[in-house]
């Protein structure tokens, strides 16, 4: 099935790509893949002039963020504007998640490695330097929506296998749809956050660790030869 609905900005940055189609391919998120969100989420909403706090009773931002002193949820309509001003003001600033830099340095001797993640376009190059810091440099594309079609885009012409890693189970699934054939890995690294979220049923691994993961991928290479 062709990718449907990739922004003009996703498939210019995919076209950028220097992709070895006879090579395995690991697409990553970020945010609790390899970097802490949640955490830094946390921290930036405390330092509010209103503080605020995120109530980790469900898997969900929109509800969920409250302010301290009441415990009323911030209206959805600001909850939008509050997490620009996060990625506009963190981006750059977030701590890796554990093993993931040691765990993707082992994996890019067998396959290449992308980092796919749904950062506003405009702090693609704040993520690229956090990364980077954090001994991950990788290539990293802004994606807009669900990335299922980005995914198709990346692997349409690469015949060795392909991975994909993600905590959002919709994107897991948009994946499955777009690309069956696409290994997909449902990971959510804050173990706080990863107790509100069953695994999707259109995932083949569901963890939260990068040894364990790492682990997963190279059995799966492998098995196929590479």
């Amino acid at each position: 099935m062709p990718p449907t609905e990739l922004h003009d900005d996703v498939a210019r940055q995919i076209a950028d790509l220097d992709i070895d189609p006879d090579r395995p391919i690991v697409i990553s998120d970020a945010d609790e893949v390899v970097l802490q969100f949640v955490a830094a989420l946390e921290d930036f909403l405390a330092a509010r002039p209103r503080a605020m706090f995120l109530d980790l009773s469900s898997f969900a931002l929109t509800g969920n963020i409250r302010y301290r002193d009441t415990s009323e949820p911030v209206p959805a309509a600001d909850v939008k504007a509050l997490l620009a001003g996060f990625f506009e003001e963190r981006t750059e600033h977030l701590s890796p998640v554990p093993g993931a830099a040691e765990a993707l340095a082992r994996l890019a001797a067998r396959a290449q490695i992308v980092i796919l993640s749904n950062v506003p376009i405009g702090q693609r190059d704040a993520r690229r330097r956090s990364l980077q810091r954090h001994g991950m440099d990788f290539p990293v594309i802004a994606n807009s929506g669900a990335k299922g079609p980005a995914v198709a885009r990346i692997v349409s012409a690469i015949t060795a296998p392909a991975f994909f890693l993600d905590d959002i189970p919709n994107n897991i699934a948009s994946v499955a749809r777009e690309s069956a054939e696409v290994v997909r890995m449902h990971f959510v690294a804050d173990p706080r956050l990863a107790r509100l979220v069953d695994p999707p049923p259109d995932c083949h691994f569901h963890g939260g660790d990068w040894p364990t993961a790492r682990a997963f991928i190279e059995v799966e290479l492998a098995e196929r030869g590479y």
